[in-house]
């Protein structure tokens, strides 16, 4: 594999990961690229030694940072942002829906839609 900014992308995705849920990543990360993720809920990987959020802003952005992270792990080079992408995400921080974060899927965060054109200020 020859070494670009999309390594670096993949980087962030596992360290956001990690953080959120606590623990390395292990066989979660091979599951990411299967269907069997339809069955794991975000809440279920969630960092267990936390409460679980209950301000929808915090909320928000956990679902924000799982979605990312999750892109930023895709197996395809091409699909993955830039970090200048992730940064921008980030910074201009769009609304999230108000879903519930017991009613979302690692299959719905991998599949969700992000919008990495870049944002002009």
């Amino acid at each position: 594999m020859a070494v670009t900014e999309k390594c670096d992308t993949y980087s962030f995705g596992v360290v956001a990961l990690e953080t959120i849920i606590g623990r390395h990543l292990g066989e979660l990360l091979s599951s990411l690229e299967s269907s069997s993720t339809r069955n794991i809920m975000l809440t279920d990987v969630l960092d267990p030694r936390l409460l679980p959020p209950t301000n929808p802003i915090v909320v928000g952005n956990i679902v924000l940072v799982a979605r990312m992270a999750i892109t930023c792990l895709h197996s395809e080079l091409r699909s993955r942002p830039t970090m200048l992408l992730v940064s921008q995400e980030f910074q201009f921080c769009r609304k999230t829906s108000a879903t519930l974060l017991c009613a979302i899927s690692l299959l719905q965060a991998r599949n969700a839609e992000i919008d990495f054109h870049p944002i002009n200020e």
